[in-house]
């Protein structure tokens, strides 16, 4: 593994060694380094991944390898879209971890929920795949997803091949609105929650998505029973440094970088209300 830089503002020289075409708007990149995988991170924790004359962006881990991490990637605006006209080869600045990632200590023993929309799945993932990896210290893991489309979709592999194969794990999958060769669920995320119907006893619910969809899954959640502490999400908004000195993702007295992305309803229920 290379050493992390001594300057944390500094990105080390990573490649881009493989681009996944998620949907039209949404590529998976695999990132090394001449040294291996650039960091470890925990589920959740976040790099911050940079283009010479473009400029710099955080983005979730979604995945790891051996020697890669894997950061997907929503085509949105100027360093994105230089991106997804990267090719395989393509050198990039990484640097990170940066946040605090999901609590895998505390969920040990636990059923958990994963509720995700859109590319809000790409955190979120992060975890599945580490509960999946670590699957005798996990209970049930129930994977509930949506997207606006069929097309929309992100990680279709692991939705529909891959996850549904494992042990005590279940797949629900729902799109807004379906195409002619759609034959799955139909609807919004927050409702096919409420329609499933599953049981606060026992799990703690991890959701992350759009902040709409995240707004209306809260509220499903607490009509199901669930209790705040039983709800983690995560605030990917307004980080810049990475390292708490610019304090752009200051909520009250805690930043986002630092603090987060990760924070339980409860926590959440203590800051200003800014999220």
């Amino acid at each position: 593994m290379a050493e992390a830089p001594v300057n944390p503002l500094v990105p080390m020289t990573g490649r881009i060694i493989k681009i996944v075409e998620e949907t039209p708007d949404v590529k998976t990149f695999h990132v090394t380094t001449e040294q291996g995988k650039p960091f470890t991170p925990l589920p959740g924790q976040l790099a911050m991944l940079s283009l010479l004359d473009v400029g710099e962006a955080m983005f979730s881990i979604t995945s790891q390898g051996p020697e890669h991490l894997e950061l997907a990637i929503k085509r949105v605006g100027m360093l994105t879209d230089a991106l997804h006209e990267a090719e395989e080869g393509q050198m990039v600045g990484i640097r990170g971890p940066y946040g605090n990632g999901f609590p895998v200590e505390d969920l040990k023993g636990k059923d958990i929920l994963f509720i995700g929309g859109g590319i809000g799945l790409a955190p979120v993932r992060s975890l599945i795949n580490y509960c999946i990896e670590h699957r005798e210290d996990y209970g049930h893991l129930w994977i509930i997803y949506g997207a606006r489309s069929p097309a929309d979709l992100c990680f279709k592999d692991d939705l529909f091949n891959n996850w549904p194969r494992v042990e005590n794990c279940r797949v629900d999958v729902t799109v807004d609105k379906g195409d002619a060769t759609w034959q799955g669920h139909e609807g919004f995320v927050p409702a096919f929650v409420e329609e499933l119907k599953p049981d606060p006893a026992g799990k703690v619910a991890v959701t992350c998505g759009p902040p709409i969809m995240i707004k209306f899954v809260l509220q499903s959640l607490e009509k199901l029973g669930y209790k705040d502490d039983q709800i983690i999400t995560t605030l990917e908004m307004r980080m810049k440094c990475g390292i708490g000195k610019c304090g752009r993702c200051n909520l009250g007295s805690k930043y986002v970088c630092l603090d987060g992305p990760v924070f339980t309803l409860a926590q959440l229920k203590r800051l200003p209300n800014e999220y």
